[in-house]
């Protein structure tokens, strides 16, 4: 009898599970495939899997929301998850990729210059120019009190948090985050040129 109540879990929990996060995925943007392995399947009932797969159109959500998802994904070996828009806060970003496995995660994504100038206003016009030790340097115009002039920035993380810092005298006044998130430590990032922006890559764990 308990034999055969683990092969009904095991073809009908993971279709469940499906439905949940299809469901919740929903309610924040148009969701175009979910896929849940678990074996065995009853350890969904803690919300544990081997693998999730996840395919979205679109993502727009306030931190807090992407942050409950992201904690959860600590319970999954494996997630494969992509967006071809994702907003949250206050980045949008194109053809976003992350993958998981273990605790590290590596997410990518094409952030387009108008978008990014969206995000950080004090810059304009701005492009990639170097890439390294876990930083990027960007270039742009930037108006700071009162002066308009080209300058770099830096993209680095800092305590787990992607954070931007004008190249300038006393620019660590300036400093805005970008990313933050409980769930995600931030170890790195990188990029390299792309059409009408750049490639985005960065690493870190859950946790």
């Amino acid at each position: 009898m308990v034999l055969v109540a683990l092969v009904v879990a095991q073809l009908v929990l993971p279709g469940i599970a499906e439905q949940q996060l299809r469901d919740r995925l929903g309610k924040s943007g148009q969701v175009e495939h979910v896929e849940i392995h678990a074996f065995p399947a009853i350890e969904l009932l803690w919300h544990q899997a081997d693998r999730v797969v996840v395919r979205m159109g679109n993502y727009h959500s306030g931190t807090g929301h992407l942050a409950g998802l992201l904690s959860e994904a600590g319970k999954v070996d494996s997630l494969d998850a992509s967006a071809g828009t994702l907003t949250a806060g206050l980045l949008t970003v194109h053809d976003a990729v992350l993958r998981k496995r273990g605790d590290r995660v590596t997410a990518t994504a094409r952030v387009n210059e108008a978008d990014l100038r969206s995000a950080l206003p004090v810059l304009q016009s701005v492009v990639p120019v170097a890439s390294g030790g876990g930083a990027l340097t960007v270039r742009g115009t930037a108006t700071l009190f009162g002066i308009t002039a080209t300058v770099d920035a830096t993209v680095h993380t800092q305590n787990g948090q992607i954070v931007v810092t004008p190249d300038l005298p006393f620019g660590g006044f300036a400093t805005i985050t970008v990313f933050s998130n409980p769930a995600v430590f931030v170890t790195g990032v990188a990029a390299s040129p792309a059409a009408d922006g750049f490639l985005v890559t960065a690493q870190g764990r859950i946790n």
